[in-house]
C-alpha cells in the first residue's frame, strides 16, 4: 500500500477530484453511437486538463504536474465508475502517452503528448495484422530507409478507434526477427494510408483495418532506434494490464451494482460469484498498481491479470443474461452490445491461451510441452 504521505495525496486527490465533479457536469448525452462517445471521450479530456486534473501523474516535460502515476488510476477510476467516458477507449491514453515520453525524442513527446492529453487528439495503436494477431512477432508490415525518411508498406487489423486517430504508434520490420521490429510514430493523414472501419457483432465499428501504401515517415518520427519495436512493445503491452484493467474493474462494478439492483430475491448465488470474479481481479490489479507504483518493470506476470479480467467480465454479463431476463435478447440495446463485446475479453489485447502459455514457460517454468 502506499506510505503515509502518498496515501494522503491521493486521499486528497480523490476528494477535491469529486467535488469537482460534482460541480461540473460532464455527463454524456442520450446518443450511444460510437460517433458520440469518442466526442464525449474529448470533452472530458479537454474538461479535465483546462481543470488541472488530467496533468497530475504526468512529468513536467509533456505540461505535466507531476506526483506519482497512482493519481491517474484514481482519475480513470472515477471517470469509470460515473460513466462519463467508456473505460476501454478513455484508458487508451495509459497506453500511448507513456509510450512516447519512454521512446519518442523529447521534443516530440513535448509537442504531442498534451495534444492527446487535452483531448485535441486522438491516436491509435498500429500492432495486429492479419497473420499476425497474437503471434505479434511476425508481424510482415515493413519499413525502408529511403535517405533519411522511411517508406512504409503493409496492413494492419483491429486497430481502434483509426478512423478517428490523428497519430498512430506504428510497429513495423526493418529486420529479421525479433531485432528486425522498428517501431514509429505516424501522422494519421500521411500520403497512402487507407482506413477502412471493421463491423464486428456487437454492432460497433470500434476496430478498423490500416493500409499503409508507400507512407513517407521522417527519420526523427521513429522511437527509439532501428530494431527497438519488439521492446516498445513489451514496455507498452503491460500497460494496456495495469491503469486500463483499474479503470475497467471499476467500470464492471457499477454494471453489477445495476443487476443487483434489478435482481430478484434467490439471486445471491449467481451475483455472489460475479462479485467473487471482480473482486479477485481487482485485488490482482491492486497489486500491479502497487508494482507500477514502485517503479517495478511490469512483464509476464500481467498476463495473470488478463486472465482474470476476461473471466470476470465474461461471468459479469453472463450474469446479466441470466438474471435480467430478456434485458439482452429484446429490450435492452446497452446491455446486449456489451454482452456481445464481453465475449471477445478472451480474445483481444492476447488470447487467453496466450496468457496460459505465458504463465506456463515464464511464470511456473513448466517449458514448451
Amino acid at each position: 500500500m502506499p506510505g503515509t504521505s502518498a496515501g494522503a495525496e491521493i486521499a486528497g486527490f480523490r476528494s477535491g477530484l469529486r467535488a469537482w465533479l460534482d460541480d461540473n457536469d460532464l455527463t454524456p448525452g442520450p446518443d450511444q453511437s460510437l460517433d458520440a462517445q469518442v466526442e464525449q471521450l474529448l470533452r472530458v479530456r479537454r474538461a479535465l486538463y483546462d481543470a488541472d486534473w488530467m496533468r497530475y501523474g504526468w512529468p513536467a516535460e509533456v505540461t505535466g504536474l507531476g506526483g506519482p502515476a497512482a493519481l491517474r488510476a484514481v482519475l480513470g477510476e472515477e471517470v469509470a465508475s460515473r460513466d462519463l467516458a467508456e473505460p476501454g477507449i478513455y484508458s487508451m491514453i495509459e497506453v500511448l502517452a507513456p509510450t512516447m515520453i519512454g521512446y519518442a525524442r523529447p521534443g516530440l513527446a513535448a509537442e504531442t503528448v498534451p495534444l492527446l492529453l487535452s483531448g485535441r487528439e486522438q491516436w491509435c495503436q498500429g500492432f495486429s495484422e492479419p497473420e499476425s494477431g497474437s503471434d505479434l512477432a511476425s508481424l510482415r508490415t515493413k519499413a525502408t530507409p529511403r535517405g533519411g525518411d522511411w517508406v512504409i508498406s503493409g496492413q494492419k487489423v483491429w486497430t481502434s478507434l483509426a478512423q478517428y486517430a490523428s497519430r498512430c504508434v506504428l510497429l513495423t520490420r526493418t529486420g529479421p526477427g525479433h531485432d528486425g521490429i522498428t517501431a514509429f510514430f505516424v501522422d494519421m493523414d500521411s500520403p497512402g494510408i487507407t482506413v477502412r472501419p471493421l463491423r464486428t457483432m456487437h454492432g460497433v465499428d470500434e476496430f478498423a483495418e490500416v493500409f499503409f501504401d508507400d507512407v513517407v515517415v521522417p527519420g526523427d518520427r521513429m522511437l527509439g532506434d532501428p530494431g527497438d519495436g519488439w521492446r516498445v512493445a513489451m514496455d507498452l503491452l503491460p500497460y494496456e494490464r495495469s491503469t486500463c484493467f483499474w479503470h475497467r474493474i471499476a467500470y464492471l462494478f457499477t454494471r453489477l451494482d445495476e443487476i443487483a439492483g434489478r435482481a430478484c430475491p434467490g439471486d445471491d448465488a449467481e451475483l455472489g460469484a460475479a462479485y467473487l470474479a471482480l473482486h479477485t481481479v481487482r485485488c490482482r490489479s491492486a497489486a500491479t498498481q502497487r508494482r507500477l507504483a514502485d517503479g517495478a518493470r511490469l512483464g509476464a506476470e500481467t498476463s495473470v491479470d488478463k486472465v482474470l479480467l476476461a473471466t470476470a467480465e465474461q461471468r459479469l454479463f453472463d450474469t446479466a443474461r441470466d438474471l435480467l431476463p430478456g434485458a439482452i435478447e429484446f429490450t435492452d440495446p446497452r446491455w446486449r452490445t456489451e454482452y456481445l463485446y464481453s465475449r471477445a475479453a478472451t480474445i483481444y489485447g492476447g488470447t487467453a491461451e496466450i496468457q496460459r502459455n505465458i504463465i506456463a514457460r515464464r511464470l511456473l517454468d513448466l517449458g514448451k510441452e
